[in-house]
């Protein structure tokens, strides 16, 4: 179980439904972000493009409001530092 900070939530819930590009750290991303379950289960998955980063965790809404982050095999830092950095296009 991750703590998500209210800055990462905010960068989340500005990013768009779907597939798009964007930008990190000088580098492009294809991202794609997902729902299910009303909203309540959110996916992201970002991969550099021509690179082999990879950025993949869900968030859960849990019924109490507070949010829950769940990164893939990465540390949470790595996850909030993309979706509060990455720009989109």
């Amino acid at each position: 179980m991750s703590e998500a900070p209210q800055s990462f939530i905010a960068a989340f819930d500005a990013m768009p439904l779907g597939g798009y590009g964007g930008s990190f750290n000088g580098k492009r991303y294809r991202i794609t972000k997902s729902a299910m379950a009303t909203g309540r289960s959110q996916k992201l998955e970002a991969e550099e493009l021509g690179g082999a980063d990879y950025i993949s965790f869900n968030l859960y809404r849990l019924s109490s409001g507070e949010p829950l982050l769940k990164p893939c095999e990465m540390p949470a830092e790595k996850v909030i530092a993309f979706v509060e950095g990455v720009v989109v296009d």
